[in-house]
């Protein structure tokens, strides 16, 4: 029984250990982060634009701000990490897939709300402020379609 018992107790310290791997927490670090991730892909719009419509193969432009998603802050927006304006062409995967995928369908002068899982952003690896495995928000307004 004792053989048995060690192992067992072992493999439940690995597995605690393990279930904390990116959840922040009381470290004296700033930089331990929680992360969380929506359910799936969740596009809401706010304003629904009565313009040309966002299309694969057509050049979009859009203001954006973006959040880490957090399951405790309002509307799901923990830190901001970005806000701005860009065009790209839509359906290239010129951008995240999760991106592409919340503007397509919008008609100029809508406004949406993008709830992103991590592995339609930027995934394991993470970009910049954005750490691995992060769920994301965005509020997107289309402003125009080529």
């Amino acid at each position: 029984m004792k053989l048995l018992s060690f192992p067992l107790a072992a493999a439940f310290a690995a597995v605690l250990s393990l279930s904390a791997c990116g959840g922040g927490g009381g470290g004296d670090s700033g930089s331990n982060v929680v992360v969380a991730n929506p359910a799936a892909l969740t596009k809401t719009d706010t304003v629904v634009g009565t313009g040309t419509e966002a299309v694969n193969g057509k050049n979009v432009t859009v203001t954006y701000t973006g959040w880490l998603y957090s399951t405790t802050a309002a509307g799901n927006k923990g830190a901001q990490f970005d806000t701005g304006s860009f065009s790209f062409l839509l359906g290239a995967g010129k951008v995240i897939a999760g991106f592409d995928q919340g503007v397509a369908g919008m008609k100029v002068g809508g406004k949406r709300t993008v709830l992103i899982p991590s592995n339609l952003g930027y995934g394991a690896s993470g970009s910049g402020s954005i750490p691995p495995n992060a769920g994301l928000v965005f509020d997107i307004t289309l402003t125009a379609v080529q």
